[in-house]
């Protein structure tokens, strides 16, 4: 217990009530810390009573206390009145001189000589007593008796004296006042239940009104929060996000469009899930659809193509989307469609399906990050140059770049990535330049490039966060506690 709380119940104890502000003048204490050791004392239960009172009190603004230290702004004006008078203009250069000579005029102790060239303000009165500063300085000890009401609201009005209201609180004895203080307890505990002794203890009163502890609830899954930052990196470097909401997909748009042919085996049950309800679409670009058929069938555009009768019951089969590349076909043939051609770059990052066979690396189910550059003059250095700027803010540099084939894509190219918990390089993603066979049936025209890519997100995450199994990435058993440590940016790799 505090010194303050102790003297506080011993006062009481020898004089049976108090008020904190005389309390505060006895013990040459601040009337708050009073007040402070009123509160506490009250936690510990009903030792005391306390009678919530408010007064009124008059006291010296700032410009009072500078009239009670140092006199009044109309005696300080008289004060510099030489015998023989001065001029108006050098009197008003003294502090608060305005309201000084107006009040010392109203007061009939000076006068202005209008006789004299310039006129002078002279002493009418040889002497003057500052009844101002006396009242001040009475205000300031407390004592307003020889005060009237006139000259209270004449000092209100100057704005010398304000009204304040003081709280304070009477205190009397309480029912079970001591003048000790025993510790409250704050738990229950088992020990307390089984000997009876929380019967004899004495417990500190619950807050109700307290907000508490704000509960950890909602986790982002880890591979949102890299997805999070893989957009960020896109639309820092100037990307916009394309629209991926539709799973399903008909097999034109996700092979035909890309000068994929009918009968290569991605196209088969063993690698794609088609859907068996709806089974087919029928709603397509009758003309874009024709141009697609002759470039497959009988070539064009500088191309033989692939010489084989092609069929509309292939192109209308719907399946769970194979990649993200088919959102990319529908966006092109969508700016092919513009009166002028603009240049764009588009990205999206959303779920595609394969018939895979699950293991360490590989997933049925997983995310693609697509991406695409249509302008004028793109080569394949322009492609190794945005996945090096892209990668790089990923914190990953070590990337190899491999040739490769895509029926959709020439020249084409592999990316790897070192994965240093595998020890080896792992595939992360395929990309290439776009074939005229592609973007021409579209309505592009004939100079536009598009290089384009399709990535892992996965796998990155993988090689990022240093695990070593895909696995660990989806299901009821991925570690939500992983993702805390993606989400402060830290590295298990280094």
């Amino acid at each position: 217990m505090s010194q303050l709380n102790e003297n506080i119940l011993k006062y009481l104890a020898e004089n049976d009530k108090a008020n904190t502000i005389t309390l505060g003048k006895y013990f040459n204490e601040d009337h708050q810390k009073i007040v402070g050791a009123l509160k506490s004392i009250q936690a510990h239960g009903e030792l005391l009573l306390a009678e919530s009172i408010s007064d009124k009190k008059i006291e010296l603004t700032e410009e009072g206390k500078l009239i009670a230290e140092k006199g009044s702004h109309e005696v300080n004006v008289f004060a510099h009145i030489p015998d023989g008078g001065i001029e108006q203009s050098e009197l008003m250069k003294l502090p608060n001189a305005k309201i000084g000579f107006s009040k010392a005029m109203s007061a009939g102790w000076v006068q202005v000589d209008k006789s004299c060239t310039p006129p002078l303000v002279k002493k009418k009165v040889p002497e003057i007593v500052d009844t101002v500063q006396e009242h001040m300085r009475k205000i300031m000890k407390g004592d307003i008796s020889n005060i009237t009401d006139k000259e209270k609201q004449e000092y209100k009005k100057r704005k010398l004296i304000q009204e304040v209201v003081v709280k304070s609180f009477n205190l009397t004895k309480g029912p079970k006042f001591s003048l000790t203080l025993n510790k409250l307890e704050t738990d229950l505990t088992n020990d307390m239940m089984l000997a009876n002794s929380w019967k004899e203890m004495r417990f500190k009163d619950y807050n109700f009104e307290s907000l508490g502890a704000p509960l950890e609830s909602g986790y982002l899954h880890p591979l949102l929060q890299v997805r999070s930052e893989f957009r960020q990196i896109f639309l820092e470097m100037g990307f916009s996000e394309m629209p991926t909401n539709n799973y399903i997909e008909n097999s034109f748009w996700n092979f035909d469009a890309l000068f994929q042919p009918q009968q290569h085996p991605a196209r088969d049950a063993h690698d794609t899930f088609f859907i068996s309800n709806p089974k087919i679409s029928n709603s397509f670009p009758t003309d874009y659809l024709e141009r697609v058929k002759n470039v497959h069938s009988k070539g064009g555009y500088g191309s033989q193509g692939y010489g084989y009768d092609w069929k509309i019951e292939e192109a209308q089969k719907n399946l769970l989307r194979t990649h993200t590349t088919a959102v990319s076909a529908r966006m092109l043939y969508e700016l092919a469609q513009q009166e002028k051609f603009k240049p764009i770059k588009l990205f999206s990052i959303d779920k595609v399906f394969r018939n895979e066979t699950l293991d360490a690396t590989h997933l049925a189910e997983f995310h693609q990050v697509e991406g695409l550059i249509a302008d004028f003059n793109l080569t394949l250095g322009d492609l190794i140059g945005v996945f090096t700027e892209f990668f790089k803010k990923l914190g990953m540099v070590q990337l190899e770049f491999k040739p490769a084939y895509n029926p959709y894509t020439e020249p084409s190219m592999e990316i790897f990535c070192f994965h240093p918990g595998l020890g080896k390089w792992i595939e992360i993603g395929n990309s290439g330049v776009f074939r005229p066979e592609m973007l021409l049936p579209m309505g592009l025209p004939d100079d536009v490039c598009v290089i384009a890519w399709g990535l892992s997100l996965e796998r990155p995450t993988m090689i990022k966060y240093g695990l070593n199994n895909i696995r660990d990435l989806v299901g009821p058993k991925v570690d939500l506690e992983m993702g805390l440590s993606i989400g402060t940016g830290s590295d298990a790799s280094e």
